[in-house]
């Protein structure tokens, strides 16, 4: 017969390994979530990692594309000063003409010149004249309607006036040629 003692003794190191295996499914358990854990920590992170580099990649894009508009159109502003110098030596001109021989020859040469030359810088940052003609079509894109008058001989909406010469900015409208419109009804 065996010895009770044994038997107890038995049972207490399966008991121990039952209690140890326990445990140590307990510790897995616990390092499996810290694992779980860590890794979702990881995918926040890369997440979070991937939205901050599209960020900067759109940022660095936007003001790309800010400095090429600002390269391009910051003249905007003197481009519009500059204009009535425009017009008024366009006006001296064509007073100068209406005159004939009164007027200085030199004087009405240097504000020739003078136009021309500033025609040339215009030209050189991208200022282009919209010069609309007699009879040419209205587009609201490039013109202003100053008036509209019936006007025999024409269809409504084509041009009967040129007042001002438009401005164009690279395929910014600086300002709207300013023009008389036919509003003669269709007969």
């Amino acid at each position: 017969m065996a010895d009770p003692k044994k038997d107890d003794f038995l049972d207490d190191i399966d008991a121990a390994a039952d209690e140890e295996q326990a445990d140590l499914n307990e510790e897995i358990d616990d390092v499996a979530l810290a694992i779980d854990e860590l890794r979702a920590e990881r995918d926040d992170f890369k997440d979070k990692f991937m939205r901050a580099l599209a960020d900067a990649e759109n940022t660095r894009k936007r003001a790309e594309k800010d400095r090429r508009e600002a390269q391009a159109y910051g003249g905007t502003r003197i481009a519009r000063d500059l204009l009535p110098v425009y017009d008024n030596l366009n006006r001296a001109l064509a007073a100068a003409q209406e005159n004939g021989a009164q007027a200085s020859g030199p004087l009405v040469e240097g504000v020739e010149l003078t136009l021309k030359e500033l025609l040339k810088v215009f030209e050189r940052h991208g200022v282009t004249r919209i010069v609309p003609k007699v009879g040419d079509r209205f587009d609201p894109q490039e013109h202003e309607a100053m008036f509209e008058a019936p006007l025999p001989g024409t269809k409504a909406g084509d041009i009967i006036q040129v007042s001002a010469e438009g401005f164009m900015l690279y395929d910014r409208l600086l300002r709207p040629a300013q023009v008389g419109v036919s509003s003669m009804p269709a007969t």
